[in-house]
């Protein structure tokens, strides 16, 4: 096996490598064969899905639903398509962790396949939008022709960042020694926050005065963008190996269906996954509608509504770094995501008062704590995942959480667009959006309820905690 040759990153790169553990979450997880600026130039795939995350969820559901007048729910619907891909990332896992080549790749293959979807769907999505929305020529163009173009640009981003952050995943896993998985996991999500936030604020800047045009700009930039970061990630990183060659199947190679009856068949590992999707669902439900609920009720400008979603990203950053330095320590994963569920409470509750009383203030800390709370609940999910994993099924266990993640909050996105519409119709648009809010209140507390029977007794947690060094 040839060992991929080391070069030298770039100056920015080592500028922040050189930051440290000090400042950086997760930098712990560097080692001496993943030094952190290699982890940093992997990480950009996720700035990448990061980058895709915001434009989707955050800034054109807020266009599309305020300035182009598209229904809310056909907004949700179009955002929540990319979940028809997300149930295939057990598969993607599953066969990047076995995948034969004559380059002798595993993962990379996969990468860069789901790379080159992510850029067709950026490329033809502002063109398919302005058609959906009758703007300037295309006002005579079938209104099939705009639902119908959309909705391919959104299922090629969607299965294009599944792909990619499946696979880039499991890549990062393999890199790294097994007892650091969970922190190199954690370390690729804060990186997804950090490209969120980081993008949140350039779309937010960019789209300051709103016109057809920037949007087209923004999202043009975002498919070269992707293309670029993805390279410079995946350049040199894995190894081949000539023991991946293509050969005829044998009868003793595993097969998708028995690896996911083994990983199943762990200790309650039904309940972990059902008990994910519920949190998931009641964490997501209010994405597609957090921005126009600022615009619409509040009065906020395009460029501040996009900010929320950088004020919820940042939420997210923060409980991903407070939940690893717990958790490293040796703290339950489900205890950590029952607290996240917890915070979810007074978080929906500080949402749902804001439009009321009027306080734009109210409403960005209700945005923070959800955001908080995710975090949490999300590492503490994440890090249960990693722990329950076997060590030749990384990239099914990781695709297993990734597709029930993202099948569960993209159902969640279409139906809280489309409860906002059917509530909204008889009764107005506050009343529409609370509704929403309170459905999530009560999730979280079906979920709390469901957690109860994983978490470990706290004597467990205190002998735990005394065998890290």
């Amino acid at each position: 096996m040839t060992e991929p040759s080391p070069r030298s990153p770039s100056r920015l790169v080592q500028s922040i490598a050189a930051l440290g553990p000090r400042f950086l979450p997760f930098a712990d997880a560097a080692s001496p064969d993943l030094p952190l600026s290699r982890l940093l130039r992997l990480s950009l795939f996720q700035v990448s899905v990061g980058m895709a995350l915001v434009l989707l969820v955050g800034t054109l559901n807020r266009v599309m639903i305020v300035e182009m007048n598209v229904p809310a729910s056909l907004v949700s619907i179009m955002v929540a398509l990319p979940i028809l891909f997300a149930p295939l990332r057990a598969l993607i896992g599953f066969r990047s962790d076995h995948h034969r080549s004559e380059l002798g790749w595993r993962r990379v293959p996969y990468i860069w396949m789901g790379t080159l979807l992510q850029f067709g769907g950026l490329a033809i999505m502002p063109f398919a939008l302005l058609v959906l929305a009758g703007a300037g020529a295309s006002a005579d163009a079938p209104a099939w022709i705009g639902h119908g173009a959309a909705a391919i640009a959104f299922l090629l981003v969607g299965a294009g960042l599944h792909t990619v952050q499946t696979t880039g995943l499991a890549l990062a896993t393999d890199l790294a020694p097994r007892e650091d998985h969970p922190k190199v996991v954690g370390f690729m999500y804060s990186m997804l926050l950090i490209g969120t936030i980081g993008s949140a604020f350039i779309f937010g800047q960019a789209l300051s005065e709103y016109s057809p045009g920037s949007l087209v700009r923004v999202i043009q930039a975002c498919a070269v963008t992707t293309l670029v970061l993805n390279v410079v990630a995946i350049w040199k990183q894995e190894a081949r190996s000539r023991d991946r060659k293509p050969r005829a199947r044998r009868e003793d190679d595993p097969s998708f269906l028995a690896a996911w009856q083994a990983l199943k068949g762990r200790e309650r590992a039904v309940r972990r996954l059902a008990a994910l999707a519920l949190g998931t669902m009641a964490f997501t439900m209010e994405d597609v509608l957090l921005e126009p609920y600022g615009g619409e009720l509040l009065g906020l400008s395009v460029s501040s509504t996009t900010y929320l979603t950088a004020t919820l990203a940042m939420g997210g950053l923060i409980g991903f770094a407070w939940a690893s330095r717990v958790l490293g320590r040796g703290g339950d994963p489900w205890r950590m995501a029952s607290a996240g569920a917890l915070v979810g409470l007074p978080a929906f509750a500080a949402v749902i008062a804001s439009a009321p009383m009027a306080a734009p203030w109210l409403f960005v800390v209700g945005t923070f704590l959800i955001g908080f709370g995710g975090g949490l609940f999300g590492h503490g999910t994440l890090t249960s995942t990693m722990q329950m994993a076997p060590p030749e099924q990384a990239g099914l266990a990781l695709g297993a959480w990734g597709a029930v993640q993202a099948t569960a909050g993209g159902l969640a996105m279409g139906l809280g667009g489309i409860l906002r519409d059917v509530i909204a119709s008889p009764w107005g648009s506050l009343a529409g959006y609370e509704a929403v809010y309170v459905i999530e209140l009560l999730m979280l507390v079906a979920t709390l309820v469901l957690m109860a029977p994983l978490l470990r007794p706290r004597s467990n947690d205190s002998i735990e905690a005394r065998r890290q060094p």
